[in-house]
């Protein structure tokens, strides 16, 4: 099944691709790994702000973290030249969690992201990944994540 096929069975439909708000570009390609920016969770097309910990709960960033996953997916699919199947392998996420000190479920926050990249991309979709409790993120939001893939 195509990589398309999975996003339409998930009722997936995949966003304009944002345009970068500071001095980045949204993904960047040497050789056959494509580097995605960091993306922030969004809400409703806003930043979805808040704290793990403190005013978000892990499902709620779960939730988030998913939301970010479809938005990486969007960039994917422009630095793939608007082919997903060119797409070989997700490598690795960097997921940071705007949380409390003593908040300590960013793995499962994660999950969001890292299942969501599994149902799409299957085999293909296995990553390697960090997760991390940040203090704070760009404009508030509750998650960020960064994606860095091999293409065709």
């Amino acid at each position: 099944m195509s990589f398309y096929k999975k996003l339409e069975a998930l009722n997936i439909t995949l966003p304009v691709v944002a345009t970068p708000v500071a001095a980045y570009v949204m993904y960047t390609q040497t050789g056959n790994t494509v580097f995605l920016s960091g993306h922030i969770a969004k809400k409703d097309g806003k930043p979805w702000v808040g704290q793990l910990g403190k005013n978000i709960t892990t499902e709620e960033g779960r939730l988030a973290a998913r939301a970010v996953a479809i938005d990486l997916i969007a960039t994917l699919q422009a630095a793939c030249g608007g082919d997903l199947n060119r797409v070989q392998r997700i490598v690795k996420i960097m997921s940071l969690v705007n949380s409390t000190g003593d908040y300590t479920e960013q793995h499962l926050v994660t999950n969001g992201a890292s299942e969501l990249l599994l149902d799409i991309f299957g085999e293909q979709g296995k990553h390697a990944r960090s997760a991390f409790g940040v203090a704070q993120i760009p404009m508030g939001a509750c998650v960020e994540i960064e994606l860095i893939a091999e293409i065709a």
